[in-house]
């Protein structure tokens, strides 16, 4: 990052810092107890979810739950974790698609019709005469908005104005700027959209890596897979530390405000009950788990209520585990956890409550009945309450459903589809092992009548047994029941097949062997190949649209109100580019090159974009292509440094007239069919010499001067 680099400021984000203004004690507040009832109808509600997100984790770790009853017969207790498989393939699969690239998959592009901006302008020092005499055409895209925008019909003249740097390279031609694309293959053309968008894509790529956004969206991913819902926060103002040391080699970090993307787990999420998705939701609230160090560390950002987090901190550690939590943790269930929990809240609050806190509104809201806030508690206390600070307002959340459940805010994940084959499998597996067991020991009958009493009835090899005199029939009997465990796993393979066609991913997907049926022949591979790509397209659609695509949107209308910048400001959408990279990338690049032979064609390169075809193929090979490709201009560049290396070696391959792709050395000459010369003829070799040797060969070419030896 430049370090002329414009960075967010806290005062761009927060109107007034009220921290230690503490206006209302909890025991009279209204807002507190609004909350409150909120999140306990949330948590009551998603109950049902935590069950399945409980059976989920326990498939994955192999845990039998409370509900497993074990019957006395039953020894084994084997758990065989193929739900583990499944998810870990299902997140490897996402990971590889979504970074394919090696970077995010997200874009920013002009729209169809930017409006706002000159969409083309050129000019044109060869323009023919016939063309020299037209009128600059008008901008129709052109209209009143925020004072940033291009006035109704706006010209190319105006174009200066909006490029910032590069209008200081138009000003020898800005008189010759017309609108629209160049008419001549000599003209130069610009398009203020697209350098807006590329600038805008650059920046919102750099704020993303800058915050970790791909670490967290592996996190996101990986629950996505697991419990059916991926939860990302973001972009929110906070504070990065930079290293740095000054001039006397002490530590002095730097801070900038930036912003920040996060991982939300879906256990600390709850959503408003009577919403199904994120546009639907009036609120949000999000449970966190803070050390004391970290809740003090609070006081530094904007708007939080320093000397109330002081209060809060005073009452002492208030959090309590929820029931499933001891089912997530190794460690034993009365092992405590010395925490600070704090709800964060963000949704519509009701503006009397907005009031009763003092927070100021803007006088174009005081006639809405409720506001959307963000607002924090701890130990039932206050500690923070503002206004949403983005504009449009926004929940700064998104969730991603591995598939879609349109009755249900949360979706459904590989574990909760194969929950009952897990089930079948585990219980066809404990029978396999338990008839082997019971299978190859011999199980021993005693006719203790016919033994004299009192003696050790355990069996050894060499044990002796007394028997009493003069009783009749066999003592000892061995018995050996059947092995039928192969038919139990006959049915394990049968529900392993069942499992494979519930996920959408095949065994041998994930380096399964022993695979039967359709998957033995190369055909079958693939075919359920594609249909295992086609169930992760899907899922990738998802990720598009419910997590890249609002995340990519909410980092550009941050930008858009925060960064006063002008060059990355436009007309411009963001889009999700993760299924682009289903397509492996071997066959994306050999159809990419199919396309350059294709349009290589004199009659079809005019219509082809080989600046992004190029940019494809790199991308295709794993590549960034702003490393390994040239703009027009070094593309320029380099043919014109390529033609002046070329040319030298040219002259030197042959002499003049040859051809130096012509291996019979003729010249390029016509060679006629002629006779052989036969002894004695001239120009036989064969031939005695003359005796003047030098008048001979003055004849033909002049013999090199030999040194004479003195």
């Amino acid at each position: 990052m430049a370090d002329d680099e414009l960075m967010i400021e806290d005062d761009a984000i927060a109107l007034e810092d009220t921290n230690d203004t503490v206006i209302q004690d909890a025991e009279v507040s209204n807002i507190i107890p609004f909350i409150m009832e909120r999140y306990t109808r949330a948590e009551d509600y998603r109950y049902q979810d935590e069950e399945r997100w409980l059976r989920a984790y326990r498939n994955y770790r192999g845990l039998y739950g409370p509900d497993v009853q074990f019957t006395e017969s039953e020894k084994s207790r084997v758990f065989i974790k193929v739900t583990k498989t499944k998810t870990l393939a299902a997140y490897g699969q996402i990971v590889d698609v979504l970074f394919a690239n090696n970077k995010f998959p997200l874009s920013v592009d002009p729209t169809e019709l930017p409006e706002g901006v000159v969409e083309d302008v050129h000019f044109d020092p060869k323009e023919p005469e016939q063309l020299q005499g037209e009128t600059s055409l008008s901008s129709p895209y052109g209209f009143a908005g925020d004072g940033e925008d291009l006035p109704p019909g706006a010209t190319a003249k105006s174009l200066v104005e909006r490029l910032g740097a590069l209008g200081d390279k138009l000003q020898p031609v800005e008189d010759k700027l017309k609108e629209g694309p160049g008419k001549t293959p000599t003209a130069v053309e610009f398009s203020p959209a697209k350098i807006a968008a590329k600038k805008m894509e650059k920046k919102i790529h750099d704020q993303l890596e800058e915050s970790g956004a791909s670490k967290s969206l592996r996190s996101s991913a990986f629950e996505m897979a697991l419990f059916g819902t991926g939860i990302m926060k973001g972009p929110f103002a906070a504070d990065k530390e930079y290293p740095n040391w000054n001039d006397n080699g002490e530590y002095d970090p730097m801070f900038k405000t930036m912003p920040q993307v996060n991982h939300v787990s879906v256990w600390n999420f709850y959503p408003d009950p009577d919403a199904n998705n994120m546009d639907e939701a009036q609120f949000i609230i999000e449970r966190h788990k803070m050390s004391r160090s970290q809740l003090r560390n609070l006081k530094k950002r904007p708007y939080f209520r320093g000397q109330v987090i002081d209060e809060a901190i005073s009452f002492g550690e208030n959090y309590t585990k929820k029931y499933w939590e001891d089912d997530l943790s190794d460690y034993a269930p009365e092992h405590g956890i010395d925490r600070f929990e704090v709800l964060e809240y963000w949704g519509m609050v009701d503006i009397e409550m907005l009031e009763e806190q003092n927070v100021e509104i803007p006088a174009e809201l005081k006639d809405f009945d409720e506001l959307q806030a963000n607002v924090w508690i701890c130990n039932n206390k206050l500690i923070r309450m503002v206004l949403n600070p983005f504009k449009p307002s926004k929940i700064p959340y998104a969730a991603s459903p591995y598939e879609l459940n349109p009755y249900s805010f949360f979706g459904v994940g590989i574990a909760e589809n194969m929950d009952d084959t897990q089930t079948l499998m585990n219980g066809f597996m404990r029978m396999a092992v338990d008839n082997a067991v019971l299978s190859g020991n011999l199980i021993v009958e005693v006719d203790e009548t016919n033994l004299v009493p009192g003696q050790d009835l355990s069996l050894y090899p060499g044990k002796v047994f007394r028997r009493q005199g003069g009783a009749p029939g066999q003592a000892i009997f061995g018995t050996k029941f059947p092995n039928v465990s192969s038919e139990n796993m006959m049915l394990f393979d049968k529900a392993r097949v069942l499992a494979d066609e519930s996920t959408g991913f095949p065994s041998f997907a994930h380096g399964q062997t022993g695979v039967s049926g359709v998957g033995r022949t190369a055909s079958g591979i693939s075919m359920l190949m594609g249909a295992a790509q086609g169930s992760i397209k899907t899922v990738i659609k998802n990720v598009d649209d419910y997590l890249i695509r609002p995340l990519g949107e909410g980092f550009f209308r941050f930008n858009m109100q925060f960064d006063f910048d002008p060059a990355i400001k436009g007309d411009l959408e963001v889009k999700a580019r993760g299924t682009e990279s289903l397509m492996a990338n071997e066959v994306r690049s050999q159809r990419l090159m199919q396309f350059l032979q294709v349009a290589s064609n004199p009659s079809l390169a005019p219509f082809a974009k080989f600046q992004y075809v190029i940019r494809e193929i790199a991308k295709s090979m794993d590549l960034d292509p702003d490393k390994v490709t040239n703009n027009m201009n070094e593309a320029a560049l380099q043919a014109e440094l390529m033609k002046q290396f070329q040319a030298p070696a040219e002259s030197q391959a042959a002499p003049a007239g040859a051809n130096p792709m012509d291996p019979t050395g003729a010249g390029g000459a016509n060679m006629g069919v002629g006779m052989v010369p036969q002894p004695g003829e001239q120009g036989f070799s064969g031939n005695e010499q003359p005796a003047n040797t030098q008048q001979t060969q003055a004849v033909g070419q002049q013999q090199p001067p030999v040194a004479s030896v003195q």
